[in-house]
């Protein structure tokens, strides 16, 4: 069994890669850093993702307080995710990571 380190115990860049790992999670935050977002509407941006999938990843993100989800008592429920104030210092790194991406494809033009 795989020894279990603690937060503080971590290597920065091996937690921040931890929490970002993954097909989806980085495309999820990408669209959230734009602004609050409902389920469906969320799913319908990422295109191939299951609910299944959507959902779990989305309650990784809050157990991990990436994002926040609210439930509005209505019927039909309605449920908004939103960046938290932790997931707010990401926005930088997303961007960076985006600009970073357009450097790349501009290099595999020439």
């Amino acid at each position: 069994m795989a020894k279990v380190q603690a937060v503080d115990e971590q290597c920065p860049v091996e937690l921040g890669l931890n929490i970002l790992s993954g097909k989806w999670k980085l495309k999820i935050l990408w669209h959230l850093s734009k602004g609050t977002i409902r389920f469906n509407e969320l799913q319908r941006f990422l295109g191939s993702i299951t609910t299944k999938t959507l959902t779990e990843q989305l309650r990784e993100l809050e157990e991990q307080g990436i994002i926040l989800r609210t439930v509005f008592p209505e019927v039909p429920p309605r449920v908004e995710y939103s960046l938290s104030e932790i997931g707010n210092t990401l926005k930088p790194v997303l961007g960076g990571l985006c600009e970073w991406g357009k450097t790349y494809q501009e290099y595999q033009k020439q």
